[in-house]
């Protein structure tokens, strides 16, 4: 018997198939992350279909807010889930620290941790409790109205209670205020253990639904108790705020979900003038920014990522006023950077978190171009080791460094020596050969760390033929975006008269010109002549009509002086006696402290003899207390760390 030929073909429905990638996505979780976008409620009570039937406090999540009116307070919840074996060895350290930073208080103090019981947490004791967690939750909390809250411990401490009880288990949990922004709101860090405290504890499993939305409805209750509703003057005022600003807000959220592919007709919320009214406000201002459209009266239709436009023109706006409030009213271009295009340097005006959740921070560099420049930083790069004040260089990671270059040009037929690049510094004149050959030697060891380069002997490098093309990689897989780094954590003011090779000096040194008149740019220049002045007094430089003549090898002679200041004063502090480093050398000893000098930073390291003062490489801050060994070369090192017996890295 004939078949049709329609009875051939058979759809067989299924889920779309991987398109590779370790960690290519599911096609729901892809659905549900595109949904969640858009503003919709949780799972339990949209799209025909259960809440999520895993971790505590889902039942609470289908209850809570029920008896909440539109006229509820407002709280806004950011959480954030941390995998811990993910995350970096110092994670959870760095992130107490974050939230405990100086100026976040009322009165601009450090900030400090407190409990449910304690308004002075031990955060050593709860990091320690954290070890062996699978996770971490962290939690920012803000209240619309939380200038009105006159005890926010007081309201943090009710609400991780109302958790508790939701969640059926104690909660292990610290938290910091914050007073440094227009709205004051609370970092809460809780630890992903259940009140179990022996071995057998579980893993605190938290409702998606619960993370989602019960939380932050349960705050809403409890700003509502505590505050009363909100007056109908109250809610029209809050919008009229929004009706103008340059943002995403809660009007455009609802205008997003109204949209159909007809556009949006304000006519259905006819029953709502109030509402009405805001809603027909904010489509003008969207049109001014050409972000809406009037199809007639009342149909206006949004323009394709208006959403992602305004949370751009926000964080762009915030950045501006960041800005402002770093200068102190000195008048400078501002230029907002999220991943600069080219080199930055300039005085530290201002640093903090651009994004408190993720510890990614910001630095407002007052420039020498005369411009004032915010740069958001990679995560993981500490703001502690960031003085305000400091000269600090930021750079596009990936980019060709002139030192790379510098070596690639040296080399013959693959081989860099030292001697051969000083020999030609010399012939070319140059004020100081061996400090700018030292800066190439600590550029080479980083890149031998690397598995770039190898290293023949002292002074003697083997360079691969694409060299710049190898530490371009380098650079761009170890600094994703920008590249950061401090130049002096002095102030040009205290910079004049310090003993020590300062930036000043490589200014000096290097014939640098500092680009724009005006600005941080003159400030520099004329730092830059006094520094010529105090040198003059130290027997270091000398005046020649308009030109200036530089004591041979200043750099070196600077820094062996303060080094040499540095060891007497020490040694009548410790009682131990100070022993300079000899260019070879190999030097060992227990790292006992870090020692910040006009020259740079130097590791302390202390033996039964007496110590040795020691570049300083962030490499060895994990070894505090620990004996170390290390190779001088030149003005650079070579640190030879221990594990078990003795083996070197």
């Amino acid at each position: 018997m004939a078949r049709n030929e329609d009875e051939g073909f058979r759809v067989k429905p299924a889920a779309p198939k991987s398109r590779g990638g370790a960690r290519s996505p599911r096609f729901v979780s892809q659905v549900l992350k595109q949904v969640s976008k858009t503003g919709a409620k949780s799972s339990g009570k949209n799209f025909g279909r259960p809440a999520n039937t895993f971790g505590r406090g889902r039942v609470a999540a289908s209850i809570a807010g029920q008896r909440l009116g539109p006229n509820a307070r407002r709280v806004v919840i950011k959480s954030r889930f941390v995998v811990l074996r993910r995350a970096s060895t110092n994670s959870v350290a760095q992130h107490l620290r974050y939230i405990e930073r100086d100026g976040v208080t009322r009165d601009g103090q450090k900030g400090q941790a407190y409990g449910a019981e304690t308004d002075k947490a031990d955060l050593r004791a709860f990091q320690e409790r954290v070890q062996g967690d699978r996770h971490q939750f962290r939690f920012i909390v803000s209240m619309e109205d939380g200038l009105e809250l006159e005890d926010l411990k007081g309201f943090t401490r009710q609400l991780m209670r109302r958790m508790e009880i939701d969640l059926e288990t104690r909660l292990d949990w610290v938290a910091v205020d914050h007073w440094d922004t227009d709205n004051p709101h609370t970092h809460i860090v809780l630890n992903g253990h259940t009140d179990g405290r022996a071995s057998g504890r579980e893993d605190l499993v938290i409702a998606p639904d619960y993370m989602a939305q019960g939380m932050r409805m349960r705050a809403s209750e409890l700003a509502t108790e505590w505050l009363g509703p909100r007056t109908e003057a109250e809610i029209r005022q809050s919008l009229l705020r929004e009706v103008d600003q340059q943002r995403l807000t809660s009007l455009d959220r609802v205008l997003i979900r109204q949209a159909g592919p007809d556009g949006i007709d304000l006519a259905d919320n006819a029953r709502h003038p109030q509402s009405q009214n805001a809603l027909r406000e904010r489509l003008q201002r969207l049109e001014g920014m050409g972000l809406a459209e009037r199809m007639d009266a009342n149909r206006w239709r949004l323009q394709p990522g208006m959403a992602t436009t305004l949370d751009a023109m926000g964080q762009r706006e915030e950045a501006l006023e960041t800005v402002r409030r770093a200068l102190k009213g000195q008048l400078r271009e501002c230029v907002v950077h999220e991943q600069p295009t080219y080199p930055v340097t300039g005085r530290i005006a201002g640093k903090g978190l651009a994004d408190e959740l993720h510890d990614r921070g910001y630095l407002v560099v007052d420039g020498v171009d005369g411009r004032a420049h915010y740069l958001k930083l990679p995560a993981g790069i500490a703001l502690t080791d960031l003085p305000t004040n400091g000269i600090v260089e930021a750079r596009p990671s990936g980019q060709e460094k002139p030192v790379d270059r510098n070596i690639a040009t040296v080399a013959k037929d693959g081989v860099y020596q030292t001697a051969d690049h000083v020999a030609q510094l010399k012939q070319a004149k140059d004020r100081d050969p061996r400090s700018a050959v030292d800066a190439h030697v600590r550029r080479l060891e980083a890149l031998r760390r690397a598995g770039v380069v190898e290293r023949l002997a002292d002074g003697v490098w083997k360079v691969p033929p694409d060299l710049l093309q190898k530490a371009r990689a380098h650079d761009a897989q170890k600094n994703k975006g920008v590249a950061i780094e401090l130049r002096s954590h002095l102030s040009i003011e205290k910079q004049v008269r310090a003993i020590g090779a300062t930036w000043l000096d490589r200014q000096l040194v290097g014939n640098a010109s500092i680009a724009s008149g005006e600005g941080f740019g003159a400030d520099v220049r004329d730092a830059m002549r006094d520094r010529v002045d105090f040198l003059a007094t130290q027997g270091l430089s000398e005046w020649r009509g308009q030109r200036v003549v530089l004591a041979n090898d200043l750099l070196a002679t600077l820094h062996d002086r303060e080094l040499a200041a540095a060891g007497k004063a020490l040694e009548k502090q410790t009682g131990r006696a100070y022993r300079p480093v000899q260019a070879g050398e190999q030097i060992s000893g227990v790292y006992s402290r870090r020692i910040e000098l006009t020259s740079g930073r130097f590791a302390m390291l202390e033996s039964g003899i007496g110590f040795t003062l020691v570049p300083w490489k962030p490499v060895v801050e994990r070894r505090l207390g620990q004996q170390v060994s290390a190779i001088m070369r030149d003005r650079s090192i070579t640190w030879q760390l221990e594990r078990g017996r003795s083996i070197a890295i």
